[in-house]
């Protein structure tokens, strides 16, 4: 077994993992007040407004596709009638959409954290290497879908990287599979093992803490104090306290 395979393709991925989780669990179990994104709304909300969406949905997408990529055995999507023209028309044009929408997203906010100077005080050095890290990690899997992809003729990845991943989820690797994948593919593959490595010590880590329980919370009911709600005249706030009685007063 070369070296050079094997660090590349089984030890880099599993010390990736285990950074990854054992990361977490660092950041969570000491340092709980760090665990945010360190939001910068207040100080610019105007391309924020912009960046931030199309880079959420479109990274959303990208996640998506891949996991139909590569967890997905193609066997099972041909069971329930997706052929490879059909999955490969909508892997190539949906993911180029994706693509586009999340890099576009992710250049308004560098854009954004560089040019506007309350938010560059606010950029930490981590915050600049993960931003390195998640770009590469986008531009080398833009780059290999569209020479291979789009403008090329077509390269099934599902017959190398998709196993390849999947058996080493199940603790079985294979770095030969790996051997004859294009270079752009590769790097992409590297890039985005770094980038989880580094995920625990980034903002990153509020993809975990994202407040999905607010979609599935019961409705608050708020109740009205218009003036014509209701049977009682509305007050100031408190009812308003009488004069004593003078008589009353010397009785006591």
């Amino acid at each position: 077994m070369n070296t050079l395979p094997t660090l590349l393709w089984v030890a880099l991925p599993y010390i990736c993992a285990a950074t990854f989780l054992v990361g977490h669990l660092w950041r969570y179990r000491y340092d709980k007040f760090g665990w945010t994104t360190r939001s910068s709304q207040s100080y610019e909300s105007r391309l924020l407004r912009w960046g931030s969406p199309m880079f959420h949905y479109g990274i959303l997408m990208v996640i998506g596709g891949h996991i139909v990529g590569l967890l997905i055995p193609a066997s099972w999507l041909y069971a329930v009638g997706i052929d490879e023209h059909l999955y490969h028309l909508g892997a190539t044009w949906l993911g180029s959409l994706a693509a586009v929408l999340t890099l576009a997203g992710l250049a308004i906010l560098i854009y954004r954290r560089r040019t506007v100077a309350a938010v560059f005080l606010a950029t930490t050095a981590m915050d600049k290497l993960m931003y390195v890290l998640l770009g590469a990690t986008l531009l080398f899997g833009t780059l290999a879908t569209s020479v291979h992809q789009v403008f090329g003729k077509g390269y099934d990845y599902r017959s190398t990287i998709s196993p390849w991943f999947r058996d080493l989820i199940l603790f079985d690797p294979h770095p030969e599979l790996m051997a004859d994948v294009p270079v752009a593919f590769q790097i992409h593959v590297v890039s985005a093992c770094l980038l989880f490595a580094l995920w625990p010590f980034t903002r990153l880590v509020h993809v975990f803490s994202a407040p999905v329980g607010y979609l599935f919370r019961p409705y608050i009911v708020y109740r009205s104090r218009d003036e014509q709600n209701g049977n009682r005249a509305p007050r100031r706030g408190w009812d308003p306290v009488a004069a004593p009685d003078p008589a009353r007063l010397r009785k006591l």
